[in-house]
């Protein structure tokens, strides 16, 4: 499968092959992600219909939109968790393996019927897709001589293209299956979907850096049992706690979404203060996580916002939109495609801009790039609140209303998303410098579960409302104009990072 798209490297010898110019290896890794993101974007665009619909699990929107958010809060809160197995235990290749054997049990056990399954299955998945989603990244890294290897960053940009394919191409064969035909069939088709990327992953694993096998640096023995004990503790307590619950007849599903919720706002929290306190780093990256906590908070500003795209959205789509174009009835699960296909579109457009910009010397500066990917995320919502106004009554309204809303937010993903990659890297303390891109994933953790709580009691917010629309696309302009108003004391903050 992946020798197929390789081809003869100009100037080397013919048994030598390279993918598009780089790595063999790359068409590999490629691959994996692609399929990993057709099984993970497919199973995302189905969860919120699924949870609504009468043949589904029959829930309320807001009780949807919760374990939608936590949902996607929980994979980028694992991709911490997910790094350090990388580092510490498996190493990345066995890791990414493991993980995907991990996720493809996830979606088979989602595609079984009942309400337990459906809940273990989406846990596997989660957990599986945080273990892959660090440790697939570093290996990419690997397979080049070093950050000055002048072929690398065109790798990631390959690399990334494999993800967008994947994630615009699910929403349309496995949610149209999953719509039209059977929920639970759609679910088995993401779980074919990880399969072809395990299987290539584990035929073509030669053609990886053998550094992919390496353990960074492996646990001491003492390490590996104070590990193991303390998360037996931890298991033991949770145990006993929910037993206690279900014994006595008190446990709802709250007392599984609100505890996550929480966690999922304190673990953010906790890992910037625990680094912002470390007093082993210079004045100069003190000064600099004082900068990057701005960048971090907008994110999830950005964040809370942008992924509702999936699920106050889409369920809108599903249920006010006519889901008609030129004569062409479509499932609402293609909404989630429409994202994909912007970003090929624009992404090149956005970067020859900046380039354009940057020989004129008037290169928008990261914390204005940043302000204005905020600002732009907040105009989408307001942009929102029409169609809203308009279904008001009951009526159906056309789908270019979501198009130009996921058009608005692409452009302000763009503006926003790598610059916020690169600036993360940049102002990593040293101590923590393969951490903290697992920081930047929890800004999304921490946006993601600012949505689901406010779905959930005491606050019960329907996110489907004009007003609550209107507050969240005023608080993201008013963020976005901040960070603009703000920019000098932020650059002075940052140092030397531009």
């Amino acid at each position: 499968m992946a020798s197929s798209l390789t081809k003869d490297s100009p100037g080397t010898p013919g048994d030598e092959k390279t993918f598009f110019g780089h790595p063999r290896g790359l068409a590999t890794l490629f691959m994996t992600e692609m399929w990993e993101r057709f099984s993970f974007y497919g199973m995302r665009a189905l969860l919120p219909l699924y949870l609504v619909s009468d043949s589904g699990l029959h829930m309320n929107a807001a009780t949807a939109t919760s374990i939608y958010s936590i949902y996607l809060a929980m994979v980028y809160l694992l991709a911490m968790p997910g790094g350090w197995f990388g580092d510490r235990v498996w190493g990345p290749r066995k890791t990414v393996g493991i993980s995907a054997c991990v996720i493809m049990i996830g979606h088979l056990t989602l595609a079984l019927p009942g309400q337990a399954t459906f809940f273990v299955g989406l846990a596997l998945v989660a957990f599986g897709s945080g273990l892959l989603k660090s440790n697939i990244s570093t290996m990419v890294g690997h397979l080049y001589k070093g950050p000055k290897d002048p072929r690398r960053d065109g790798g990631f940009t390959v690399f990334y293209m494999g993800i967008n394919l994947g994630s615009f191409a699910a929403p349309l064969i496995i949610g149209t299956v999953g719509e039209k035909w059977d929920w639970h069939a759609g679910f088995a088709l993401a779980a074919v979907g990880m399969a072809l990327g395990l299987v290539q992953f584990l035929v073509f694993t030669r053609h990886l850096s053998p550094r992919s096998s390496i353990t960074p640096k492996p646990l001491t023995k003492a390490e590996r049992n104070s590990t193991i004990t303390k998360g037996m503790v931890w298991l033991i307590i949770a145990a006993v706690f929910y037993g206690i619950v279900v014994v006595t007849g008190s446990y709802t599903l709250n007392w599984a979404l609100i505890p996550i919720t929480l966690a999922g706002l304190v673990i953010p929290i906790a890992v910037l203060v625990r680094i912002k306190r470390d007093k082993e780093l210079t004045d100069s990256e003190q000064s600099k996580m004082s900068g990057y906590i701005w960048f971090f908070v907008a994110a999830a500003i950005f964040w809370m916002i942008y992924d509702q795209g999936g699920s106050t959205m889409s369920l809108f789509g599903e249920k006010s939109t006519t889901n008609n174009l030129l004569g062409f009835d479509f499932p609402t699960s293609w909404y989630q495609s429409v994202n994909p296909i912007l970003i090929m579109a624009l992404a090149p457009v956005v970067a020859t801009i900046w380039l354009a910009l940057n020989r004129r010397g008037k290169e928008p500066s990261t914390v204005v790039k940043f302000g204005s990917g905020l600002f732009l995320v907040g105009v989408s919502f307001f942009v929102f609140m029409i169609p809203l106004t308009m279904a008001g009554d009951g009526t159906k309204v056309s789908p270019m209303w979501l198009v130009a809303i996921y058009f608005v937010q692409t452009v302000g993903e763009l503006c926003l998303s790598p610059v916020g990659l690169s600036v993360t890297t940049k102002m990593a303390p040293e101590k923590y410098s393969s951490q903290m891109m697992g920081v930047w994933f929890l800004a999304v953790t921490a946006g993601d579960s600012v949505t689901s709580l406010l779905s959930l009691p005491p606050f019960n917010v329907d996110l489907n409302k004009s007003g609550i629309v209107g507050a969240e696309a005023a608080v993201a302009v008013i963020a976005g104009i901040a960070v603009w108003m703000y920019r000098r004391s932020v650059k002075a903050l940052m140092g030397e990072v531009r």
